[in-house]
């Protein structure tokens, strides 16, 4: 039985990191994948397919309502799904065959098959082919990630009532797509096929869209996206999906309790993730697991269990390819004695439709409820010059600052290459930046990110010169 320091069971963004990282510090890793490709969901099904074809639809958009104005003629102008897909495709597998280049760079042996504990340091692994192995392993970093949620009595039939997988291989554009949940997912997806000609519908059970972040992103992002054709039907607990094969009936029940069907070709349902932990043999190692499913571990991410570490999807925290990988770092360092940290406060989310959002830090409910003293300042990109040049006016920037000390406490952007522009923030705030320090930064004019300094300044003193 060939034996490792280390194994790393899953090879998305946390696990393949991990198993790089822990091969740098000197050990000797293995990594078991269940497909036949590295990079697991966010590679293969999630992230980058997903960026892919939001791109993609980007440039088609912008072709059919500002390629005009911007002094760009075109003639017959349509969508070509399927190079779009095929597109999709090359971009995933580049990506997948650079994670197998650095397996091999950094001499990590590679397994694939489904891994599942016989006992602490003892994995089995059952290949596709019915061929079945045994290694043994001194620790192990769990990083199988997370799989699609649905909801009581939704049937996924993978044709029409659909999760985000199918949805990024579609044949056809669809005429209507009913989304079920106002989160990340559904408007990124429904984004490409809005800007594509389909009929878009939100069904959220909520009072607002994104719900995890500033509401004041939410209310803006709303009202960017129903320019786009998008519909929302806000506090809408949906009781029911049929399809028939060819059309899909939705069926739900508004705050009022009155009953309402939406009736589409497509219904994607966007409800979130939930841990992928299924036959791992978790028992017979003896890791515990909490009651929503995921992984129990400590500050330093290791389980119940001494040697046996789990990160990702599979513990607390917000699933977040990002957040994964700095805990595959974390437990990789943490593994050969040294002393990282993660400061969980300071990690971005990013919604990637067109514009763009993202955040970071505290929300203003979240300092409301704490009863913190702060105060705000915001600029809008409308009146930023670049943006203007660009044609990208919707949108703002929100700085939220310690009401005494004035150290940024949160920073809450919606505009054009947001998701970039969001660095500096983190930047500033793992030093524990006021917002003077950023205002008293030089930013190249004109560029979209003199919008964060302009919010600083509306924050120290509403000193903002351009509005």
């Amino acid at each position: 039985m060939e034996k490792f320091d280390v194994t790393v069971i899953g090879s998305g963004p946390g696990g393949y990191v991990a198993a790089i990282r822990c091969a740098q510090l000197g050990m000797k890793t293995a990594i078991i994948e269940r497909y036949s490709t590295l990079g697991g969901t966010c590679l293969n099904v999630g992230c980058i397919p997903s960026k892919a074809l939001l791109d993609s639809s980007e440039h088609y958009h912008s072709a059919a309502h500002t390629f005009a104005e911007h002094g760009i003629e075109l003639k017959d102008l349509k969508v070509n799904l399927g190079q779009m897909i095929k597109r999709k495709g090359e971009v995933v597998k580049q990506t997948c065959d650079g994670i197998t280049f650095l397996m091999k760079k950094n001499k990590i042996t590679v397994f694939t098959g489904h891994a599942s504990f016989a006992n602490k340091n003892t994995i089995d692994i059952a290949g596709a082919n019915g061929k079945k192995s045994s290694i043994e392993s001194a620790k192990t970093i769990i990083a199988t990630g997370s799989k699609p949620s649905s909801l009581p009595g939704i049937a996924i039939d993978k044709k029409r009532i659909i999760t985000s997988t199918e949805a990024l291989n579609l044949t056809e554009v669809p005429k209507h797509m009913i989304i079920i949940g106002g989160g990340v997912i559904g408007l990124e997806l429904g984004s490409v096929y809005a800007r594509l000609g389909a009929k878009v519908s939100v069904i959220e059970f909520t009072d607002g869209i994104i719900g995890t972040m500033d509401r004041a992103l939410g209310k803006e992002l709303q009202k960017v996206l129903k320019k786009e054709g998008f519909e929302f039907y806000l506090k809408h607990k949906v009781t029911g999906v049929v399809s028939n094969g060819k059309e899909v009936a939705v069926t739900a029940e508004n705050d009022k309790g009155e009953k309402v069907e939406f009736k589409g070709d497509y219904c994607l349902v966007a409800v979130g993730r939930k841990p992928y932990t299924e036959n791992l043999g978790l028992d017979k190692a003896g890791v515990k697991m909490d009651n929503r499913g995921r992984i129990e571990t400590d500050d330093h991410l290791q389980t119940n269990i001494s040697g046996i570490y789990a990160i990702g999807d599979v513990v607390k925290g917000a699933m977040l390819a990002h957040k994964a990988e700095e805990e595959g770092v974390f437990v990789a360092e943490t593994m050969a004695g040294q002393k990282p940290h993660i400061n969980y406060n300071l990690i971005p989310g990013v919604v990637y439709t067109w514009p763009e959002v993202d955040a970071v830090g505290y929300t203003e409910e979240q300092l409301k409820e704490q009863g913190k003293k702060y105060k705000t300042g915001s600029f809008p990109f409308k009146a930023s010059g670049r943006a203007r040049a660009s044609m990208d006016t919707d949108g703002f920037v929100k700085v939220l600052a310690d009401e005494t000390t004035d150290e940024i406490l949160g920073v809450h952007m919606i505009g054009p290459r947001a998701a970039d522009m969001i660095a500096e923030a983190v930047v500033a705030m793992e030093y524990r930046a006021s917002a003077e320090d950023i205002s008293r930064m030089s930013h190249a004019h004109p560029t979209y990110t003199e919008a964060l300094k302009e919010a600083c300044l509306d924050t120290t003193g509403k000193r903002a010169l351009h509005i």
